[in-house]
């Protein structure tokens, strides 16, 4: 675990709980920003076609993966961003994200529904916002 001082507000007064996410978290440190991952594998296969938790499996090994070239863990994640393209799927992206994330104190999240991803057999892609404590992370 990295260094990273955050604080979750679950609920913030007059806010209705959120379930599985926390609807604040607020820190200091460096600020990393990982782009959408999709369920491709490091040759650009797709992984879990036609299979929502097979895919949601990849996409947060990739997010892992990101975060770790960051000096980065999901622990240090503020926000995930979830975009699929059934809505049906989120179980399946909730049953991953919680074998990866502390769900006693899971990120801020936001679900979309779209209409399409760049390869029609992607099914979902998740972006992260990070915030690493000011002595973790790799300086280049």
């Amino acid at each position: 675990m990295t260094d990273t001082r955050l604080t979750h507000i679950p609920a913030p007064e007059g806010v209705l709980p959120g379930n599985g996410y926390t609807h604040v978290v607020m820190g200091t440190g460096r600020f990393v920003a990982l782009s959408g991952q999709v369920a491709l594998d490091e040759r650009g296969e797709v992984v879990g076609e036609g299979d929502p938790a097979a895919q949601a499996r990849q996409v947060f090994e990739n997010l892992r993966r990101c975060l770790a070239a960051a000096g980065a863990t999901f622990d240090d994640v503020v926000k995930l961003t979830y975009y699929v393209t059934d809505i049906a799927h989120l179980p399946a992206v909730r049953e991953a994200r919680d074998a990866h994330v502390d769900t006693a104190r899971p990120p801020a999240s936001t679900a979309v529904q779209v209409a399409a991803l760049f390869r029609p057999e992607l099914l979902l892609e998740v972006e992260a916002f990070a915030l690493l404590g000011q002595a973790a992370g790799r300086t280049e």
